[in-house]
C-alpha cells in the first residue's frame, strides 16, 4: 500500500460496516440506541445511509465524524472480497470481528504516515517506516489472522515512535505539555499554544477562538463543539479532518492545506461533505 492509498474512507466500496458492526447509545451524538451487529435503521439495502444529507439535523452528528480510516473498504474488498455480511450470519460475524481490528490498525497507519511526513531521513524515520510496513502487513492478513492481532500490544510498540516524531517536530517551540488535560469548556481564547503537547486532551466545548495552535500535537484530541473561530491550525500536528468536522469554526480559521473547512462552519458556502470520524487516542 502506498503512503496515502486506503487511509481515507470510501463508503462506495464498503458494505456499510460502520453502520452495523459497532454499538452506539442514544446521546447527543446518536438519536437512538443500536446494539453491535444490528444494522442502523437508516441503512438502506444498497449500503448507503438513507438520511446522509440530514445526519446532523436528524440527531446523528456522531455518524458525520466517525472515520474508519479506510478499514471498511479494506475488509469489504480485501479480507472478504466480493462478499456481503447480509449473505449469511457466519460471514457477518467474521466481517464485524475483522472490522473491529482493522479499524484501529488503519488509524495507526494514518498516524504513522503523518509522522513520516514530519520526520527527515535518519534512524527515527527508518523505524517509523518499519512500523508502518509491519502495521500494513497486519491489515493484509486473513480474517482469522486479523482477529488474532493484539492491537493494544502493537499500539504500545508504535506509540513511542509517534511520540518521538512529535517531540522532534515541536523542538524549539517551548510549547506547554498538556497531555490528557481535562479542558472541557475551558476558556482558551487567544491562548498561545504553539508547539503544545495536547495528546489525548479533552477540549469538548472549549473556547479556542483566536488561539494559536501551530505545531501543536492534537493526537486524539476531542474537539467536539470546540469553538475554533479565528484559530490558527495551519500547521497543527496530527490534525485529522474529522476533528475539524466535530468542532465549530469559520472562514478565518486556519487549517492545513491537506484539510478543508467543514461545510457546517459559519460564514461558509461550502457544500457539506461527510467525513467519517474522530481519531481515537493512539498515544498519550
Amino acid at each position: 500500500m502506498s503512503e496515502t492509498t486506503g487511509l481515507r474512507a470510501d463508503c462506495a466500496r464498503c458494505v456499510g460496516l460502520c453502520c452495523v458492526a459497532p454499538a452506539f447509545a442514544a446521546s447527543a451524538d446518536f438519536a437512538q440506541d443500536k446494539p453491535a451487529g444490528r444494522p442502523c435503521p437508516q441503512l438502506r439495502a444498497d449500503s448507503r445511509c438513507g438520511i446522509h444529507d440530514e445526519l446532523r439535523e436528524r440527531g446523528y452528528p456522531g455518524c458525520v465524524v466517525f472515520d474508519c480510516f479506510g478499514a471498511g473498504q479494506r475488509v469489504s474488498q480485501v479480507t472478504y472480497p466480493g462478499r456481503d455480511w447480509r449473505d449469511d450470519p457466519a460471514t457477518a460475524a467474521g466481517m464485524f470481528a475483522a472490522f473491529a481490528v482493522a479499524r484501529p490498525l488503519h488509524e495507526l497507519l494514518w498516524y504513522l504516515t503523518e509522522a513520516l511526513t514530519l520526520t527527515p531521513g535518519g534512524p527515527l524515520r527508518d523505524r517509523l517506516r518499519a512500523a508502518r510496513d509491519a502495521t500494513d502487513a497486519l491489515t493484509a492478513g486473513t480474517a482469522e489472522e486479523l482477529t488474532s492481532v493484539d492491537v493494544d500490544a502493537h499500539r504500545s510498540r508504535v506509540n513511542p515512535l509517534l511520540s518521538a516524531a512529535s517531540e522532534a517536530a515541536r523542538a524549539g517551540t517551548g510549547g506547554p505539555d498538556r497531555r490528557g488535560a481535562m479542558l472541557l469548556g475551558a476558556n482558551l481564547r487567544g491562548t498561545n499554544l504553539v508547539g503544545a503537547n495536547l495528546r489525548g486532551a479533552m477540549l469538548v466545548g472549549a473556547d479556542l477562538r483566536g488561539a494559536d495552535l501551530r505545531r501543536a500535537d492534537v493526537t486524539g484530541v476531542d474537539l467536539r463543539g470546540a469553538d475554533l473561530r479565528g484559530a490558527n491550525l495551519s500547521s497543527t500536528l496530527f490534525l485529522h479532518q474529522s476533528q475539524l468536522e466535530a468542532a465549530r469554526g469559520d472562514r478565518r480559521t486556519g487549517v492545513p492545506p491537506t484539510l478543508r473547512h467543514p461545510g457546517h462552519w459559519t460564514g461558509l458556502t461550502v457544500t457539506p461533505v461527510r467525513t467519517p470520524g474522530r481519531p481515537t487516542t493512539p498515544a498519550r
